[in-house]
């Protein structure tokens, strides 16, 4: 048996000539990422907060409660045991429409993250990879937007929208959603380009750029996995954002119209009532309070995990 541990470390080697790692070694990738995330408890429990919070809506269907049927004689009742979170001015359960309206809210929340992380991710990749004229005219572009005052933009897009043949052909969530996610692209598009900016530079993708690859095949396979951590924390920063935005536009009327329940909209027609039936307003905002918390809480924790300075 040879005392030369080359020897030793060929033979134990893998296909590839690689050899495997030690028991008990650190993991890398995702279960490293998945273990640093662990670690924040914050971030844990935004996570634990934020699923209860979708299984609940998920599961409004199992109420015995309709959230559009009025009962005139059992209006603004307070919480109890047959209406736990009390009833509102046309006698129907508030339990119910919170549970439905955080359905509208969380669709609207991730269909707008997913719109915008699409548009900016294209929009910062094409900028941070091309570079020279390209770059500036999409960040000149990007900046264009930045400008506007976002929640007026909104309010008149919202208006001018609220009758066009898209919104009765597709429902006002659509295009709340499609207005959202086009005003809220922006920051995912600068943070792209930063991380491509970076990657690009990396000596592996220089490697694979002077084995031949194609300019798609470096931006697919190469420096867009590697911008995915944050691009992910984004994505969640951009739930909470979209919520918050839906919100504020039910609660100022401009966004999705009752009778179908959001928790801005809820919080708009309570307002009315705010002190003697507190119960109205305080059940939607406080889900509206735990869901962004949560949101930005796991979005905290992603950007440690995703961070290689951490240790583990």
């Amino acid at each position: 048996m040879s005392d030369d541990p080359g020897a030793a470390s060929v033979a134990d080697a893998g296909p590839g000539g690689r050899a495997p790692p030690p028991a008990g070694a650190p993991s890398t990738g995702w279960r490293l990422t998945a273990r640093r995330f662990a670690r924040n408890r914050l971030a844990v429990v935004g996570l634990v907060v934020f699923l209860a919070v979708t299984l609940a809506v998920t599961l409004a269907g199992l109420s015995p409660h309709d959230p559009d049927r009025t009962n005139l004689r059992e209006r603004f009742a307070p919480p109890s045991l047959t209406h736990p979170f009390g009833t509102d001015d046309l006698g129907r359960d508030t339990l119910t429409r919170v549970l439905y309206g955080g359905r509208i809210s969380l669709l609207v929340g991730f269909l707008s993250m997913g719109f915008s992380i699409a548009v900016g991710t294209v929009v910062g990749g094409l900028a941070g990879y091309a570079g020279g004229w390209l770059d500036s005219l999409l960040m000149r572009f990007t900046d264009l937007f930045l400008s506007l005052p976002s929640l007026f933009v909104l309010i008149v897009l919202s208006t001018m929208l609220a009758d066009s043949p898209f919104a009765r052909a597709y429902g006002g969530t659509l295009m709340i959603v499609l207005i959202i996610g086009a005003l809220s692209w922006m920051v995912v598009a600068r943070i792209v380009r930063s991380s491509v900016l970076s990657i690009r530079e990396q000596a592996f993708v220089e490697a694979a750029r002077a084995n031949g690859a194609s300019h798609a095949r470096l931006m697919v396979r190469h420096v867009l996995p590697n911008a995915l951590g944050p691009i992910f924390v984004q994505a969640t920063l951009q739930v909470a954002v979209a919520i918050i935005a839906e919100s504020g536009l039910s609660y100022l009327g401009f966004g999705i119209q009752p009778p179908t329940a959001t928790w801005g909209n809820m919080l708009k027609d309570a307002q009315t009532y705010l002190t003697r039936m507190p119960w109205l307003a305080v059940f939607p905002g406080v889900m509206i309070f735990l869901t962004v918390m949560s949101v930005n809480a796991i979005g905290d924790g992603l950007r440690d995990a995703f961070d290689p300075r951490k240790a583990l």
